[in-house]
């Protein structure tokens, strides 16, 4: 089962991503009012050809299933590179995708 939907394509010379990572994001409140443990994303970060390209800490007000999109600019990318991006949740999960970069020639 896939954690995260990854969409990445070369226009002229930025890489444009788009990212929904699947995860419940229970905040403090809810997971008080469920008995339960909090639990959501806190950190991102996206790598090609060992190159971090994005990298951000979150917080319990992102939304269900959180949606984001960044870009960069084309570092000297070739026909086959991918785009790695890793989440790490407050329980310690950590989980990394790849995906393909569409539009390289």
């Amino acid at each position: 089962m896939a954690n995260m939907k990854i969409k990445a394509k070369l226009k002229g010379d930025v890489v444009e991503v788009k990212v929904m990572a699947k995860h419940d994001m229970l905040t403090y409140d809810q997971a008080k009012k469920k008995g339960v443990e909090a639990n959501f994303i806190t950190h991102i970060s996206a790598n090609v050809n060992g190159k971090v390209v994005f990298d951000v800490s979150t917080s319990q007000f992102w939304s269900k299933n959180p949606q984001f999109k960044f870009s960069f600019r084309d570092a000297g990318l070739k026909k086959g590179d991918k785009i790695e991006i890793t989440w790490t949740d407050l329980s310690g999960k950590t989980v990394t995708e790849d995906k393909k970069i569409k539009g390289i020639k």
